[in-house]
């Protein structure tokens, strides 16, 4: 059994979790101004990770047939036959279960809205097959991090949270956009729409820039809506370098530092964003 779950983790990326947790603790920080309690602060990173395990999961058992066809993915877990399909949906099952308990620990209206941000979380992984907007779902997925955390501490809503859901969502779709680039042949054989796809890598790449300077707009606007200091601004100075390395790493006629791009820029930009932001908020605590 822990066999099992340590390649469902690997399968996952466990790991770069650190790409969502960091914007729901900002969010958690925003909505009290201060640490949340700790049992909060663990039902919390429950909901998230849970969240997340759901998402990735039913994603490798929804992409099965197209993982087992790609060169790329070939050899994940689920079509190189080193996990089984009923192992998989079990532990969805479980993740989707531990964030309703989580959010029933949480708050009324967070227990209440569950179901819905399941059905988007799981909903994505079937956007593919019918749009090319599918980089934009998948930024709605993470972008309700934030505002799930807010709804979960407050029980209501905000302009300057939405603003932050929004700039999150706008962050991951720019960078999936740029991930995609990689699978556009493959995408044309199996019928699979994105938007490198549809439009060629130069215009994806272009639109991701795009999105990830909206994105900065955005995290600008809810630093003074939130009224937060030289920190805040500082941490967004920082998150516009990378971006702009992220960026510089990608080319339409070289797409070989991709993952470098995807994976190891991002997760600084989150963990960056985090520590400035927090920072910030927490200064006057």
């Amino acid at each position: 059994m822990l066999a099992k779950i340590r390649t469902t983790l690997e399968m996952i990326k466990f790991e770069h979790s650190v790409f969502a947790l960091p914007f729901a603790l900002t969010g958690a920080l925003l909505a009290v101004r201060g640490w949340p309690t700790l049992p909060q602060l663990f039902w919390l990173i429950v909901a998230m990770v849970g969240a997340r395990s759901a998402a990735m999961t039913f994603n490798r058992i929804a992409d099965l047939e197209f993982d087992a066809l790609n060169p790329r993915t070939k050899m994940r877990a689920l079509p190189a036959g080193e996990l089984s399909l009923r192992f998989a949906v079990g532990f969805t099952v479980v993740s989707c279960a531990l964030v309703v308990l989580a959010a029933y620990e949480l708050d009324p209206l967070a227990f209440k809205l569950s179901p819905v941000a399941m059905a988007v979380l799981l909903g994505y992984s079937y956007t593919k097959r019918f749009t090319w907007l599918s980089h934009l779902v998948l930024g709605i997925c993470l972008g309700m991090s934030p505002v799930a955390a807010w709804i979960a501490l407050r029980g209501d809503l905000r302009a300057s949270i939405l603003v932050l859901g929004a700039a999150v969502a706008l962050w991951v779709a720019g960078f999936d956009i740029i991930y995609a680039c990689q699978d556009v042949d493959f995408d044309r054989e199996q019928g699979l729409d994105s938007l490198p796809r549809r439009y060629g890598i130069p215009a994806a790449l272009c639109a991701s820039a795009a999105l990830h300077l909206a994105m900065l707009a955005l995290l600008l606007g809810v630093a003074r809506m939130e009224h937060l200091g030289w920190m805040a601004l500082a941490g967004l100075v920082a998150v516009a370098a990378l971006l702009a390395y992220e960026h510089a790493l990608v080319k339409p006629s070289d797409l070989s530092r991709v993952n470098a791009a995807f994976f190891a820029v991002n997760g600084y930009i989150s963990v960056l964003f985090f520590v400035t932001w927090a920072a910030d908020i927490l200064r006057g605590h």
